[in-house]
């Protein structure tokens, strides 16, 4: 009986693990105040000193570290969101001495080899990272308990660092006033998750970490941290193509033979698999499923659980039935729970980015979790756009729907975009241009005018996937039964034949690119005439503002804000027309694929493109009427201007000058660009027949420096656009790192516009102007290096924020 006795104990000891450590004197319950929480990790939470230890049974196993915030700081300028994913990482326990280090391998350098002393050659090459050293409290048959409190209580996430970089202030963790957050921290089979609240004290310097805390010397957020099993080494990873659409996941092998690539290159992708893989159309044994987060309200609910199910359209179109779903966020789980998918719904006082992230094995490229994060306040802006292109309160009505409606399309495709993402996919910017052949692009709302002059809403946004995102929905999770490379290959190339495009994020962006075809928050696959198209709605909309684009009651304050997004309508589509100019066609092309390797726009193009920009600084068309001007009074209490509001020279007072001003500096930097313009001097001489600089220069002194009007309010805007061409032309002449063909190109110009000027017979305060401006243009010659950039008024806030493109 004794024998039976003692060998039940040893059963219960090494079941219950740590439990005795934790037991009372009688040994039949935890000691008060502990609490056990059994899953991938068995820990034990100390409420008496607010501790938690950590059971590890297998030492040298990796695991999936991820760190996370869950309850951020609400501003968008810091970034610091709420749901906001840090990465995650490989890692292993490892016994030293008295203590458990928790050590992160090297994945980035390989040996993919049976030969066991090769991989320990690599290993030793490359340096390795100890995340932390764990004293170990106890032990008992080779399991190991450790205090993790201090690991788990720490600011894993940076968030002192980032309110630095931000210059919000100095701050640090005090962790007095720092606890464990116990209601999201967990423990399942797979996974376990710890919340804590942490509190940084600093002195606040910024204003943004102001406007978002009560008491900004002491900031709380939460911190998350999560243990993960790793997945099973079913997986198989997929090569990455940069004709795809995704994003490669790299790593050196120095096994590789001599005469192959010691780089190897994965996509990001979900696990996905056939119940039955020989059939045309199969369930999926797993189905890929996202969870929308349950704060969110309606009518926004249902536009993302809508617009994010298109993906499934993609899904059915490669054999696969239900294999892709979109539900709502059981009662009670974690958003940050690594087994859901998650759509969040997050809020800052500004308006600002969405994001797609995505947690992955860094060992396979396999996406474990896929993270969507969607500004709240974004909606707004597409109402905002609405109502200033038509005036919805006429007579004191709300007939606002049209608005609405408009907002929430832009959220269903917003919703498809940011999956899109953490599905794998990377951005598309000539999908635009392309006739809507993917979501993953930044899309404008596209209108056009009817026959009575009215605006038409219906085509503002797309309402499904795109031939494009089919194309890459294909690559990434079809399944081949043989011939893989073959068939991957197959895609992309019948893709080609079929005049799908893909470019992305680099190849778009205004300042400096040179590709013709992708570029952000543009429309039409002939860009300068959807250019005159854009510029003839904003006309119309500005003709017809009026008092009628505000409810009754409001200040007209906010009117003032409804007209931004209408005078600077035509932002983007000017980027993309610009472009054209000194531009390329090309592709991601590879040896032996159908892709157009490189080619320079035509000069017959670039001329009618430059017309078309040279038409965004013309006085008639960006001149705000005079007699809108009487809508615009100071700003009333409480209603002051903000990040998105005009700015002003005139104090008080609306600055119709500085509209004028700000909107043509925006065309004349990216129109003077000093690679475009080195660009031009390089494709005139490899072909007479392309537009040179000196035929743009003559062009636009021509539509600038030399044109007059009767009417003084047009004359004074004009001189205010003049000033911005002299002090661009300046900037050109003096800058450093571009061909001297171009300064010296731009200082012959100058000579020309100073004998325009003493030429012209002008007389009065314009005679005094144009004097001035040839006293410019002298001293700027006599010493071009002292010349500083004054810069226009700086222009109100884009879509959907900023000018750093990230979402």
């Amino acid at each position: 009986m004794k024998k039976l006795l003692l060998l039940l104990f040893v059963i219960t000891v090494s079941v219950d693990g740590f439990s005795q450590f934790f037991r009372d004197k009688t040994g039949n319950k935890l000691q008060k105040g502990i609490t056990k929480y059994e899953g991938y990790f068995t820990f034990y939470y100390d409420d008496t000193k607010d501790k938690i230890f950590l059971q590890i049974n297998n030492l040298e196993t990796d695991f999936l570290y991820v760190r996370s915030l869950s309850e951020g700081i609400g501003s968008n300028d810091i970034g610091l969101d709420r749901g906001q994913l840090g990465g995650g990482v490989v890692v292993h326990f490892k016994k030293a001495g008295n203590k458990l280090l928790l050590i992160q391998p090297n994945q980035n350098f390989r040996a993919i080899t049976d030969n066991k002393e090769e991989k320990q050659s690599v290993k030793e090459a490359f340096a390795k990272s100890v995340l932390h050293g764990f004293v170990i409290k106890n032990e008992e048959k080779g399991v190991f308990l450790v205090d993790a409190t201090d690991f788990l209580m720490r600011d894993a996430h940076g968030v002192s660092a980032k309110l630095t970089r931000s210059k919000q202030g100095n701050y640090s963790l005090d962790k007095n006033k720092s606890a464990f957050h116990l209601e999201r921290t967990k423990a399942f089979p797979k996974n376990v998750e710890f919340d804590v609240l942490l509190t940084f004290r600093g002195a606040p310097k910024g204003y943004n970490i102001r406007s978002v805390t009560p008491d900004a010397s002491l900031v709380t957020v939460h911190q998350h941290h999560s243990f993960v099993e790793l997945p099973d080494n079913k997986y198989k990873p997929r090569k990455f193509d940069p004709r795809s659409g995704g994003y490669p996941m790299s790593y050196l092998d120095y096994a590789t033979l001599v005469n192959q690539s010691i780089k190897k290159q994965f996509i990001y992708r979900h696990r996905l698999e056939k119940k039955n893989p020989n059939a045309t159309v199969s369930e999926a044994k797993e189905p890929i499923i996202y969870y929308l987060d349950r704060g969110t309200p309606e009518p926004v609910r249902s536009a993302l659980l809508e617009g994010g199910s298109w993906w499934n359209q993609a899904f059915e179109a490669i054999g696969y039935k239900n294999a892709f779903q979109m539900k709502m966020l059981p009662k009670g789980a974690d958003p940050l729970d690594i087994r859901y998918n998650m759509v969040q719904w997050v809020h800052r006082s500004t308006r600002g980015w969405s994001y797609g992230a995505s947690i992955s094995d860094p060992r396979t490229g396999e996406i474990i979790k896929g993270h969507v994060s969607l500004g709240s306040l974004r909606i707004r802006q597409d109402f905002l756009i609405a109502q200033a292109l038509q005036a919805p309160y006429v007579n004191n009505n709300t007939a606002d729907d049209f608005a609405l409606e408009m907002a929430v399309a832009r959220i269903r495709q917003l919703s498809a975009h940011e999956i899109g993402h953490t599905l794998g996919f990377a951005h598309n910017f000539a999908a635009s241009t392309n006739g809507r052949a993917s979501v993953m692009d930044y899309p404008h709302p596209k209108f056009s005018l009817k026959d009575d002059g009215s605006i038409d809403f219906s085509d503002a946004y797309d309402t499904k996937i795109g031939a494009w995102d089919k194309v890459i929905v294909a690559y990434f999770y079809q399944d081949f039964l043989k011939n893989e490379e073959k068939e991957l290959n197959s895609i992309l190339e019948n893709a080609t034949a079929k005049g799908l495009k893909y470019l992305s994020d680099a190849d778009a962006r205004p300042q400096g690119s040179a590709s013709v075809s992708a570029h952000l928050c543009d429309n039409g696959d002939n860009i300068y005439d959807e250019l005159y198209n854009v510029l003839k709605i904003r006309r119309t909309a500005i003709v017809n503002f009026s008092t009628d684009n505000i409810k009754t009651d409001q200040p007209y304050s906010v009117l003032e804000d409804v007209f931004v997004p209408l005078y600077f309508f035509h932002r983007f589509q000017t980027e993309a027309t610009v472009k054209i100019i000194g531009g390329l066609e090309y592709s991601y092309a590879v040896k032996g694929g159908k892709g157009t390797i490189v080619k320079r726009v035509s000069g017959t193009i670039e001329r009618i493109a430059l017309q078309a920009v040279l038409k965004t600084i013309a006085v008639d068309e960006i001149a705000i009427p005079k007699e809108k001007l009487a809508l615009f009074p100071p700003r009333a209490m409480g209603y002051g201007r903000s990040r998105e509001s005009f700015k002003s020279n005139l104090g008080v007072e609306f600055d119709a000058f500085g509209a004028v001003e700000t909107a043509s500096e925006m065309t004349l930097n990216l129109l003077l660009n000093p690679q475009r313009a080195s660009r031009l001097i390089v494709h005139k001489s490899l072909n007479k027949r392309q537009l040179g600089l000196e035929e743009l220069l003559d062009e636009l002194i021509a539509k600038t420096l030399k044109k007059s009007h009767k009417d003084n309010y047009y004359q004074e805007l004009q001189n205010v656009i003049n000033s911005k061409v002299l002090e661009q032309l300046f900037y050109l002449a003096s800058y450093k790192n571009q061909y001297k063909q171009v300064n010296a190109i731009v200082l012959s110009k100058l000579g020309d516009i100073k004998l325009i000027l003493q030429n012209k017979k002008s007389i009065g305060v314009q005679k005094i102007y144009d004097n001035s401006m040839i006293k410019m243009i002298d001293d700027f010659e006599k010493n071009p290096m002292k010349f500083t950039k004054k810069g226009a008024p700086k222009i109100p806030d884009g879509s959907p924020i900023g000018t750093d493109y990230k979402y």
